[in-house]
């Protein structure tokens, strides 16, 4: 499942709903978490149902759905109203382990016999850095996990968690404890087997600043970003995307090996080479499928 885009969408606006059918987003996430005021909770279920029902065979996005945290008392609810065919996965936000994973999983087994739904169709991306707890437990994401598509991250959460005043220093760059969250996330994606997913962009009018930053996040290791404007998916796209100049590199690296499978070295254009820029040609010539 490519995940480059994730874009939110609150599940209890039809305006919005309608305007994301024409989305190139690798995955459209219904919210009815954070996007969605506890009046209209109802409305948003039944928004992403009917949505679901109505559009998943149509689109080429994949449909999320990103219910209340578990122990919100309202999970249940959402998960009873969207589980059916169509639907592609579950955001789950204020993860706090792995176990987080596997209690969603058991709802998930039962949800998908009800619907007639092949076991496991449904996948799990959790918001793995949202609370303290989270943040102690990143270790239990240390092998796979069932039904794991994908991990992200968040900032604004852990900020009101711990109680800071803000997830920035003075000079507007993140403050430490943001900084490890995005790096166990990355290391917890690459434990378990799936992509790690960069949180947000906030500032959804500078694209250059989109640009730049989606660029810093592909360098250390994110497969996609969230995100939270339709004008945003673009942007994201193309910098998750290998440039043809990437592609040529990474399979002339795959055909060098390939040539002499016995080496653990080689050159190419008088650099060195050896098995881990392998594993990273593969990689980048796996982001085109």
């Amino acid at each position: 499942m490519k995940l480059r885009s994730m874009l939110f969408v609150p599940a209890d606006s039809e305006r919005k709903l309608a305007k994301a059918l024409g989305s190139t987003a690798d995955a459209l996430i219904l919210d009815l978490e954070d996007a969605v005021a506890a009046s209209r909770k109802s409305e948003a279920r039944r928004g992403a149902a009917a949505f679901i029902a109505e559009h998943a065979t149509r689109i080429q996005s994949a449909l999320f759905v990103r219910i209340n945290p578990l122990d919100s008392g309202m999970a249940m609810q959402d998960l009873a109203a969207v589980v059916a065919p169509g639907l592609a996965g579950i955001m789950l936000p204020k993860t706090n382990s792995a176990a987080d994973i596997a209690r969603l999983a058991n709802c998930l087994d039962a949800l998908e016999a009800r619907a007639d739904m092949t076991e496991g169709a449904v996948r799990i991306v959790p918001v793995a850095t949202e609370t303290a707890q989270a943040m102690l437990n990143m270790q239990s994401f240390a092998a796979p996990v069932p039904r794991l598509a994908g991990i992200t991250w968040g900032a604004e959460d852990l900020s009101a968690a711990i109680g800071a005043i803000s997830n920035r220093e003075e000079d507007g760059a993140l403050s430490p404890l943001y900084h490890w969250a995005n790096s166990l996330c990355l290391c917890a994606a690459a434990a378990t087997g799936v992509p790690a997913i960069d949180t947000l962009y906030a500032d959804f009018r500078d694209a250059a600043g989109l640009a730049a930053s989606c660029r810093q996040a592909r360098r250390r290791g994110f497969r996609g970003r969230i995100a939270i404007h339709p004008d945003q998916v673009a942007t994201i796209n193309e910098a998750f995307s290998p440039s043809e100049a990437e592609l040529a590199h990474a399979r002339r690296i795959v055909e060098a090996f390939a040539a002499q499978p016995d080496a653990g070295t080689l050159s190419i254009d008088g650099v060195m080479i050896d098995k881990p820029h392998l594993t990273q040609a593969l990689r980048t010539l796996d982001l085109t499928n």
